[in-house]
């Protein structure tokens, strides 16, 4: 298992680590919501040596993005819908815990439970989004 807790901080290596290991997760997240490959972005900024930088999964209706900013809290992975993909502030931010990318169905699920998108709703209205 990957130590999601463990700062980035000053540490290249784990740096990398977090975010490859971020980026294999929300490619298998984007599979169990049945998001079509090229229905959406997967980004990262590394950012400076200090942060985590994060990792951006933006589909057409939904944004999520996984950092360290709620290392604190457990907190670390944002979700919220948006109106596209050039859409950056979207709807009203939600929170989850990092730990939540070691359990993709329980990660689908709390971003269906959000945003309204999953693999059954994926094609669902615009206005369930908003």
């Amino acid at each position: 298992m990957f130590q999601w807790s463990k700062s980035c901080s000053y540490n290249e290596q784990h740096k990398r680590r977090f975010h490859t290991t971020a980026r294999s997760r929300l490619k298998k997240l984007a599979a169990e919501l049945g998001l079509k490959p090229g229905s959406y972005d997967l980004r990262s900024n590394r950012a400076g040596i200090a942060v985590s930088g994060e990792i951006t999964l933006h589909h057409d209706r939904i944004y999520i993005q996984v950092g360290q900013f709620g290392l604190s809290s457990g907190h670390g992975i944002l979700i919220r819908t948006c109106q596209g993909r050039r859409d950056y502030t979207g709807g009203p931010n939600h929170f989850v815990a990092l730990t939540m990318l070691d359990d993709i169905p329980a990660l689908a699920a709390a971003v269906c439970a959000i945003t309204g998108i999953g693999r059954n709703n994926v094609g669902a209205s615009r206005s369930r989004a908003a």
